[in-house]
C-alpha cells in the first residue's frame, strides 16, 4: 500500500489548529504534520480579536465559565492545559503577556499581530507544514486513511484534525463547512446560533445614547422564569446594545429564541442595588436634601444622559425636586432603574458575533483524546464543538486546551512520544 502523504492533515490555520499542529510535533517530531487554510493569509480571526489585541487567556478559567456541552467533558480539557501553562507556552514562543481588568491577559505589544506570528514562526520552527491557499474541498475515510480534496490538489493522510472554526465572523474565512464535513464522517450537530454578538432593539432610549457606556446587569425571562443574569459593561448603541454584559447575554437569548420560548429582557441601570435598598436610599435623600432635583440625584448614578434619558421616558420631569416626589412616582423611578425593558428582537447575527454556539455534538468525542467516536482518526478541536466561552479570553484557552489534549493523543496513537520542551 502507497504510504500517506502525511501522517496528520490538521484543517484550518485559526488558534486551535495552529496550536495542534504545534504541539503534535513537539510531542513526535517524526510525525509529518501539515496544516490546510483556504485563506492566502491565514490566522485572520487571531487578528480582529481582542479589538485587535488579542486576549489570549484569562487568569481564572473553570467549565463554568462555558455553555453548551456537558460541563464534565469541558472540565476534563481545560485540565489538560492549565492557564499557568498557557502564559508559559506563549512566553517560550516570544510573547510576553499582562493581565488586566477582569483577569484578561494580553500580549505585551498589544498587539494580535505579536500572538500570530509567534504562533507561525513556532510551528515553522517544530518542523509542521503550513499550505496556505489549500482550501479543504472535501474529506472522505477510504480504508485505514482520509482522502482530502483541495484548491490544490487531493492529498491522503492517516489522522485529520478539524480546527475550521464555526460561522462567526466569515470574512474572516469562518464559513461553517467544517460542519458539513462533519456530518459526512458521521457527527450530529447541534443547531447553531451567533454568540458574543450585539443585540438589535426595535425602539428605545438607546437612539439617543450611542457610545455610552456603564455597568449594569441584564436578566433574561424565559416563560416568565429568570433563566440567565449577566453583570458587566452595556454599551449602547445607535441599533440597541453592545459591549460585554450584552454580549454574554447574546447566547442566552438566541438559544431561547431558537427554542421558540417566549423572552422578556431587563436591564438593572444600579445593579448593586435592590428594590427595598434603592427605594430607602431615596426616602432618606429627600428627608435630608429635598431641593435635589430628579437629574441631579439620577446623574449621580448614571452617566448624565442616560440619566435624563430615563427620566423623559417614564414622564418625571427633570427638574422636579425630591420633595415633589410623590411615593408612587418615586416607584416608578425605582423600577425604572432595576427594571429598564429592552425590546430585544435580534442579535447582528455571525458578522459580528465573536464566536458560534452550537456546533458538533460534545459526547460524540472523547474528551480524554477529542478523538471522534464516530469516525477512527478523525479528532475535533476548538470552535467547531458544542461549546462556547463567554468574553474574556475563554474562548482561547477551550482552544489552546483542547489542542493539547488531541496532540497528546494524535502523538500516542502515531508514534513515539517526546516531552513538550
Amino acid at each position: 500500500m502507497t504510504s500517506p502523504d502525511l501522517d496528520v492533515a490538521v484543517v484550518g490555520a485559526g488558534a486551535a489548529g495552529l496550536a495542534t499542529a504545534i504541539f503534535t510535533k513537539e510531542r513526535n517530531a517524526v510525525l509529518r504534520v501539515a496544516v490546510l487554510d483556504g485563506a492566502t493569509k491565514p490566522g485572520a480571526k487571531i487578528l480582529v480579536s481582542g479589538g485587535s489585541r488579542c486576549n489570549v487567556t484569562n487568569t481564572v478559567v473553570t467549565e463554568g465559565d462555558f455553555n453548551g456541552g456537558r460541563p464534565a467533558i469541558i472540565r476534563s480539557v481545560l485540565r489538560a492545559l492549565p492557564v499557568s501553562e498557557t502564559v508559559t507556552f506563549f512566553q517560550r514562543i516570544g510573547v510576553p503577556l499582562h493581565e488586566e481588568p477582569g483577569g484578561k491577559y494580553f500580549p505585551d505589544s498589544n498587539q494580535s499581530r505579536t500572538v500570530l506570528e509567534a504562533l507561525l514562526r513556532e510551528l515553522s520552527r517544530v518542523g509542521a507544514e503550513l499550505r496556505a491557499g489549500h482550501r479543504v474541498h472535501e474529506i472522505a475515510r477510504e480504508g485505514d486513511v482520509f482522502r482530502i480534496a483541495t484548491s490544490a490538489g487531493t492529498l491522503t493522510a492517516r489522522a485529520v484534525v478539524l480546527a475550521t472554526g464555526g460561522l462567526s465572523l466569515p470574512k474572516t474565512g469562518s464559513d461553517g463547512w467544517g460542519y458539513t464535513a462533519a456530518t459526512q464522517l458521521g457527527h450530529s450537530i447541534v443547531p447553531t446560533t451567533p454568540a458574543l454578538a450585539p443585540l438589535l432593539i426595535k425602539e428605545g432610549v438607546h437612539e439617543g445614547l450611542s457610545g455610552v457606556a456603564q455597568p449594569s446587569r441584564l436578566d433574561l425571562r424565559v416563560d416568565d422564569a429568570i433563566s440567565a443574569r449577566v453583570s458587566g459593561s452595556v454599551l449602547w448603541t445607535h441599533f440597541g446594545i453592545s459591549g460585554p454584559g450584552a454580549l454574554d447575554m447574546s447566547r442566552h437569548w438566541l438559544r431561547a429564541q431558537l427554542a421558540g420560548q417566549r423572552t422578556a429582557m431587563t436591564m438593572s441601570l444600579c445593579p448593586e442595588e435592590t428594590f427595598e435598598s434603592l427605594d430607602a436610599s431615596l426616602v432618606e435623600l429627600a428627608r435630608d436634601r429635598p431641593r435635589l432635583t430628579l437629574q441631579s440625584v439620577v446623574a449621580d448614578r448614571l452617566p448624565a444622559s442616560v440619566a435624563a434619558a430615563i427620566l423623559n421616558a417614564r414622564d418625571l420631569p427633570a427638574g422636579r425636586t425630591l420633595a415633589e416626589l410623590t411615593r408612587d412616582a418615586r416607584r416608578v423611578l425605582v423600577r425604572a432603574l432595576l427594571e429598564w425593558p429592552l425590546a430585544v428582537v435580534d442579535s447582528r447575527g455571525y458578522n459580528f458575533a465573536e464566536v458560534t454556539a452550537g456546533g458538533v455534538a460534545l459526547p460524540e468525542i472523547d474528551p480524554s483524546s477529542m478523538a471522534s467516536r464516530r469516525c477512527p482518526g478523525l479528532y475535533l478541536v476548538g470552535e467547531i464543538l458544542d461549546v462556547d466561552g463567554r468574553i474574556g479570553g475563554f474562548n482561547f484557552q477551550w482552544a489552546w486546551s483542547s489542542a493539547r489534549v488531541a496532540s497528546g493523543a494524535i502523538a500516542l496513537a502515531f508514534g513515539g512520544v517526546r516531552q513538550f520542551s
